[in-house]
């Protein structure tokens, strides 16, 4: 059986982790610039800059807690659900490491290429930007990977849940599809760099994203019995 107390443990911090990042996202600066000069000099201007990014970070990182909790709340110790819950949990250990990266090279290094940028003299704003442009470049690398390494962290999870129904499956398909909208959005990014078209796999997959994460909560605070009598 699920183990209950994991397994609400898993839900809340799932919720407050998305509830965090979402609030961080809504915050970033640069989201109406039509062009690269002015996203970066919105990011230059912004004296909150860093202070997202950290929140954004503390919010991803409380999520993909709840993912680690997971594996210890649906307690699968036999057969190939067993492995998915551990490759998935190492997935999501990965995820965090990659994040942390990510964020340094976002909400540090970039921020200090656009101040250095905006304020050098003429002469030197040519090669200020090229150095913001190569940061730039670098976070799409770490953003494309991280996304992928999400999604496949859910992936695994989602497999676990179908195959086991330890929690309700359609949580489990819901969970299954918001990883393939990461993965794909990873690679989008990879292949790409930011552009209108990866809006379309962020969104429906932060849409699917969201739907398991409530449905998780309220199953998790059903109660115990609720959650073990999950068809099997």
């Amino acid at each position: 059986m699920v183990n209950s107390t994991s397994l609400r443990l898993s839900a809340m911090l799932s919720f407050i982790g998305l509830l965090v990042y979402i609030i961080g996202s809504l915050l970033h600066p640069g989201s109406n610039a039509t062009t690269y000069k002015g996203v970066f000099a919105a990011y230059a201007a912004s004296v909150d800059f860093t202070g997202i990014h950290v929140e954004e970070f503390a919010g991803f990182a409380i999520l993909l807690a709840g993912l680690l909790v997971l594996y210890f709340a649906l307690n699968v110790s036999e057969g190939a659900p067993r492995w998915f819950s551990f490759f998935g949990a190492i997935a999501a250990g990965v995820t965090l490491a990659l994040e942390g990266v990510l964020y340094a090279v976002d909400g540090v290094a970039l921020k200090q290429a656009t101040n250095a940028w905006l304020s050098s003299p003429p002469a030197e704003q040519a090669t200020r930007f090229a150095s913001v442009e190569a940061i730039r470049w670098l976070e799409w690398g770490m953003n494309s990977y991280s996304n992928i390494m999400f999604g496949l962290a859910l992936v695994l999870f989602a497999i676990v849940i179908v195959l086991t129904a330890r929690v309700p499956r359609p949580i489990g398909f819901l969970m299954g599809l918001s990883g393939l909208c990461f993965m794909v959005l990873g690679w989008l990014v990879g292949s790409q760099g930011f552009t209108p078209i990866h809006n379309l796999p962020l969104n429906i997959g932060g849409v699917f994203l969201f739907a398991w994460v409530i449905w998780l909560l309220i199953v998790a605070w059903l109660g115990k019995e609720s959650v073990q009598a999950a068809p099997a």
